[in-house]
Parts: structure tokens; sequence; C-alpha cells
């Protein structure tokens, strides 16, 4: 008996030691969150040639209306909208050429975005542009957007990465996942930009250097996480990825637990592949080459999803009300208070004046019960791309900042 609760003592104070750090990494970023972040001192000398790239996967109907957005975007500059069409029907392909919009066709046995990006950079001569842009095929650039970034390269930075944000929260799936995302922009963005890091990738409205999005992009491979790929590949380089918290793009969020939970696969899929991958590069790039940031993006990818975290604080309190060994119940419940004070700080202001905050909050159990299921569906990933489904969206008053 003695030797079974020391047993549980070590493995619960070791579950426990790892679950704190997480709380411990969340909360001090989010408190990182609200500090001030200096506008870019730069005087603009040339406008930029931007390429607008929008990959499309078999998105019929949201692909000619957001392109009809992207070409409707105020820029000082010049810039032409490329989508890649990857399954889309001839006569989709044939409106899009009848437009201003340039469409490049391309075709896989197993489509991800990263081949799809790499495949239309290769066609498109390099001398052509300065600046590559990358949406979502849902995504709408918000006013200023391709301006902002062009003084982001004016100050020097290669990469940047804009203020994703929803563009319609008209049910309570899609208020909790517009939360999720403005939780993540604080933390993982802003946060880490405040202190002087490298913000992290969304995977749209971000824009690279023309040729170097190129270089970043050989091999990537059929990676579903091209955007923590190319994370990763930026901070070895040691690359600094500048994050423009005013400076917004409008993205649909998921209105259903289907969608959801096919997202959430796709994502912790892509969270354990690169954990996989880089965990012993990370130890070799601190140590060796003193590369904090890399090391960083390891770390991000050891921590638990933030749904999932809630829910296994909440089972490791429960359970120590009735055990006999590992951590007391106070120590459980600490560590809910720093989780729920690192979410609760992180997310905007705006948020609390909604009404249907409330209702969102209902569907956290659900939301949890979809991220058990996304977990045990991770094989799901090797053979296809699951690709999140759109739908043609306008930008809610709620969108309004």
């Amino acid at each position: 008996m003695y030797l079974l609760a020391l047993l549980g003592d070590i493995v619960l104070y070791t579950i426990g030691l790892y679950l704190l750090l997480n709380c411990c990494y969340l909360l001090f970023f989010s408190l990182a969150g609200h500090k001030s972040i200096r506008p870019l001192q730069v005087t603009v000398k040339k406008n930029r040639r931007f390429c607008v790239l929008i990959p499309a996967y078999r998105e019929n109907e949201v692909v000619l209306e957001t392109s009809k957005a992207a070409l409707k975007h105020q820029y000082n500059g010049n810039f032409e909208v490329y989508v890649i069409a990857d399954g889309l029907l001839p006569e989709t392909v044939a409106t899009l050429r009848g437009s201003d919009v340039q469409v490049i066709e391309v075709a896989f046995e197993r489509s991800t975005k990263g081949k799809a990006l790499a495949a239309a950079l290769a066609q498109i001569p390099a001398n052509r542009f300065d600046i590559a842009a990358i949406l979502d095929v849902d995504n709408i650039m918000g006013p200023g957007f391709l301006q902002e970034v062009n003084k982001a390269f004016g100050a020097g930075y290669r990469v940047v990465q804009a203020h994703r944000t929803a563009k319609n929260m008209d049910s309570s799936f899609a208020f909790l996942d517009a939360c999720n995302e403005e939780i993540n922009n604080h933390i993982y963005r802003k946060g880490h930009f405040a202190i002087g890091m490298s913000s992290a990738l969304i995977g749209s409205g971000m824009a690279f250097g023309f040729t170097y999005l190129k270089e970043l992009l050989k091999g990537i491979g059929e990676t579903v996480g091209e955007d923590k790929e190319l994370d990763f590949r930026i901070v070895r380089d040691q690359e600094k990825i500048c994050y423009l918290d005013q400076v917004y793009v409008f993205d649909e969020k998921i209105e259903n637990a289907k969608v959801f939970t096919q997202q959430r696969t796709r994502w912790i899929a892509a969270q354990v592949e690169f954990l996989k991958k880089y965990a012993g590069e990370g130890i070799t790039q601190l140590v060796r080459h003193g590369n904090v940031e890399f090391f960083n993006k390891v770390v991000q990818a050891f921590l638990v999803p933030r749904v999932l975290l809630i829910g296994v604080l909440v089972l490791f309190f429960l359970s120590s009300l009735m055990l006999p060994f590992g951590p007391p119940p106070v120590f459980w419940a600490v560590l809910l208070l720093m989780l729920s004070a690192a979410l609760l700080i992180a997310l905007p202001a705006r948020f609390y004046k909604s009404r249907q905050l409330g209702k969102a909050l209902f569907q956290l159990p659900y939301a949890l019960f979809c991220m058990v299921k996304a977990v045990f569906q991770i094989k799901k990933t090797k053979t296809s791309f699951l690709s999140t489904p759109h739908k043609v969206t306008a930008v809610s008053a709620d969108a309004n900042l």
C-alpha cells in the first residue's frame, strides 16, 4: 500500500508540475499582452508590389465572393490577386478568369495548403512581386492591410502577421471560436511581440518577402500544419515575425460541433507532428546557438490545448478530493484559478459586453467533448486533408473594432 501511494505521489506530482508550467506560461504571456506595442517608426519610401494568394480547396461559392472583395482592397501601390484552384469547378475557374483575378490550377493525390502555395509560387516569376500575402479562402482584408504590411517591410521585417479576427459571431459556437481566436492573438502574438519576441503565425492574414517565402516552402511536404512548419523554419533563421495588432483580417468562425472537431483534429495532429519532429532540435538550438525563439516554439508544442487543459484540471481537482495521495485539492484549485485568470485577462473587453458570452460558456463542455474526440481522430489526417468548409459570410456588425 505504501509503495502504491508513493508511486501515485510521483506520477501525480510530475503531472501537476507539467500542468503548472502550462498555466504559468499562459498567465505570463497573457499579462505581457497588456504591454503596449510601440508603433512602427518608419517613413514609407516606396509601395512594394504585392501578390495576394488565396488557396481554394473545393470552395466554389466562397472564393468568388472573397476574391471579389480582395480586388476592391485599397492600396497605394500595385497588387494582384491569385486564386490557387485545387478542385474548383470549371465554371468557377472560368468566372474567376473573367475578372481581374489570376488563377493557378493545381492538383495533388493528397492536397495540402503548403503544397498548393509552393506549386503556385513556382509558376510566378520571382522578380514580379516584392511581397506575398496569404489569405484563407474565407478571409476579407480589413482597411489598410496591404499599406500597413508595406510599412512593416519598410521597417526591415521579412515576415508579418496581422490580427485575424471573427467576421461572424451569429451562433454560440461561432462566438466561442471567436473568443478562442482572440485569446490566441493576445497570448501567442501580442504577448510575445510586446516583449520583443516573434509573433506566432496563424495560417492566414500573413505576409512574407516573396523570394523568402519560396525558400521557406521548399520541401514543405504533406504537413497539415504548414503555418507551424513555417514558424519553426523562420525562427531557425532567427528572423523576427512582426505582429500588427491594429491591422485586421476577417475570418469566418466555426458554427457547429462537427466542423469544430474536424478543425481541431487537424490542429492537434500538427502539434503532435511538430513535437516529435523538433523537440530534440529545440534543446540543441537553445544550448548550442542560444536560439530562445526556437526553443519557445517547442515549448508551445508541449502545451496542452486550452479546452482540454480546463477539463484535465477539473478532473484532477475532483479526483484529489477522494485520493489519499498526490497534490491536495488546493493545488489543483490554484491551477484552475491561474488558467482562468490567463484566459479572462486575454479576452478583449468588447466580448464581455456581449449577451452571447454566457451562452457560449455553456458550450464549453460540448467543446471539451469535441476536443477529446479530436484526439482520437488524429490518424485521419494521414489520409485526408480535413479542410474546414466555409460559406459566404458578410462581416457582421459585431466584428466592427
